[in-house]
């Protein structure tokens, strides 16, 4: 595996920052997610990138560090449907087109979509966040 000095510190500091310990995998896997800019993976895709740059992880690590990214707020986990989920390095409110045929995500910025009112939270709770997406056929 190459090594970016740089990048590796960033990512480093930015696990430690969110309370998790910079193991190899870890460090491995932040450097693809972060190292690019937003951008949307699956558990799949990101086990294949990081395979095809000789890093040693299996897709259990993966969906882990997945989900201990998610868990700290580094991540967006996006569910299209019962069977799939996605991860969005962006974290901040936006919206999705969905694809249908090719699988892609791309992010609408929250300001062009107009919700004119939301429901009550039930009794107890509150909204947290509300995801769009739009699935489209392209």
């Amino acid at each position: 595996m190459r090594q970016n000095t740089l990048v590796d510190s960033t990512v480093m500091e930015r696990l430690r920052a969110a309370g998790l310990r910079p193991t190899r995998q870890r460090l491995a896997l932040a450097q693809i997610l972060f190292g690019q800019g937003d951008r949307h993976v699956t558990a799949e895709s990101l086990f294949n990138e990081a395979k095809s740059q000789r890093i040693d992880v299996s897709l259990a690590t993966v969906y882990n560090a997945l989900h201990d990214f998610t868990g700290k707020d580094m991540l967006r986990e996006i569910s299209i449907d019962s069977n799939s989920s996605y991860f969005d390095t962006n974290t901040g409110d936006h919206h999705h087109f969905f694809f249908e045929r090719s699988g892609k995500l791309q992010d609408i910025p929250s300001e062009h979509i107009n919700i004119a009112s939301l429901p009550e939270a039930p009794a107890g709770a509150q909204i947290s966040r509300v995801d769009v997406i739009i699935r489209v056929k392209a």
